[in-house]
């Protein structure tokens, strides 16, 4: 893996070539293989794959060469023994929660997660017995309270879309374990690149691929880490049989992706963390939200659960959704949309987007205000996307 260190490859070597085997055709890059089924050489080597006695390829929905690298790869660099690809990355939660839990059982969640997960939670998953307390997202004594003897899984973002606010991984790890629950920890906003979370005492990890996994908006796909029993096994089983399948040519996308990801991760970061300062300074902003901010109220606990603050900056603007609205309407760079991770900066309204199936009362405690506004930072250079936030600040100064 690497000539310097070959026991113990570096990230950045790990993201590049983790998972691939080459064929007999000597392939540089790693192939596609648009397949639904394999042929087997004999009925009694398609019985023992069937049966789990031989290992090896069966049918497309579950045994891919393609996505089985990816899922290599991921795990290798967050450092879990087996990962499970997703269609996407609520069906990775799904994948998840269906795996592991059953009727009578409790999650506790962050009230600081994606809107459509909230949904699936209270709409969906309470259907069928599962019951979910939601807790302050940095109050350890909340989620310390919430447990019941019938908890089994705590679910978390960190940081959380879209205020960028932080858990301590470490410190919920212990209560879990503590409780003889589960940590799962979606790490969408770092990924591996700026954040560990198994290192870190968590036992899952859930990404939506789609995001900077990919890094340029081009599919959708999700992912599973973890353990061999839990991860390789139970939320395997679900995909085996329910079918909520990656396909082989997102997931050599997302090949691509993982390659340059450290260097995109660090690249977001460092614009982000400029344009973050900048936005502080104008008088129409309330407040700013992004973890490189000394204003930021986990500032110190990001330098050292993070290896940098993440791409992500939320902002609240004095006058509503108006103002909103008018500041969004005015940009020309940023692309209106609510997905992120991508190389173009995206800015979007939440309130009325990604949390807007929320009930009014539901993004007040989750502090999502209707001025709050959210930019995924890309990767264009930092004095034009500055330059675009001015055509906004600009349009409401006329407004006035």
């Amino acid at each position: 893996m690497s000539a310097d260190n070959p026991e113990h490859p570096g990230f950045a070597t790990l993201a590049v070539r983790a998972g691939q085997q080459r064929t007999p055709e000597g392939e540089h890059a790693e192939p596609i293989f648009p397949t639904s089924s394999y042929v087997f050489s004999s009925a009694a080597e398609a019985a023992a794959r069937f049966s789990g006695e031989q290992a090896g390829n069966i049918y497309s929905r579950f045994t891919n060469p393609t996505v089985r690298t990816f899922e290599q790869r991921l795990a290798a660099l967050e450092g879990g023994e087996s990962c499970v690809a997703t269609s996407s990355g609520m069906s990775a939660i799904l994948s998840t929660c269906l795996g592991l839990l059953k009727s009578g059982d409790h999650i506790v969640s962050s009230r600081s997660i994606f809107g459509t997960t909230t949904v699936l939670l209270t709409n969906y998953l309470a259907r069928f017995g599962v019951d979910t307390t939601f807790v302050s997202l940095s109050d350890l004594s909340s989620w310390e309270q919430a447990v019941r003897s019938e908890t089994r899984l705590f679910f978390l973002e960190t940081p959380s879309n879209p205020l960028t606010e932080l858990a301590d991984i470490r410190a919920l790890a212990t209560l879990a374990r503590a409780n003889d629950c589960l940590l799962v920890v979606d790490n969408c906003f770092c990924t591996p690149a700026l954040q560990k979370p198994l290192d870190l005492g968590a036992d899952i990890v859930i990404h939506s691929a789609t995001k900077y996994l990919d890094g340029q908006g081009r599919c959708i796909g999700g992912a599973v880490v973890g353990d061999a029993e839990r991860v390789g096994t139970d939320i395997f089983g679900v995909l085996r049989t329910a079918g909520p399948t990656m396909s082989p040519f997102n997931a050599w996308v997302f090949l691509k992706g993982l390659e340059t990801l450290e260097l995109r991760m660090h690249a977001h970061s460092a614009s982000a963390q400029l344009l973050s300062r900048w936005l502080e300074e104008q008088p129409e902003v309330r407040r700013v939200y992004h973890p490189g901010l000394d204003s930021h109220p986990q500032h110190d606990l990001a330098a050292v659960q993070q290896k940098n603050s993440g791409g992500i900056v939320s902002f609240e603007l004095e006058g509503g959704k108006d103002a909103a609205w008018a500041f969004i309407d005015a940009t020309r760079i940023f692309s209106i949309t609510a997905n992120l991770g991508d190389t173009k900066s995206t800015i979007t309204h939440p309130a009325t987007t990604t949390h807007g199936r929320l009930t009014p009362e539901q993004r007040d405690e989750t502090g999502i205000s209707d001025g709050l506004i959210r930019l995924a930072i890309g990767l264009e250079t930092v004095a034009d996307l500055q330059a675009d936030l001015w055509r906004g600040f600009n349009q409401l100064r006329s407004d006035q």
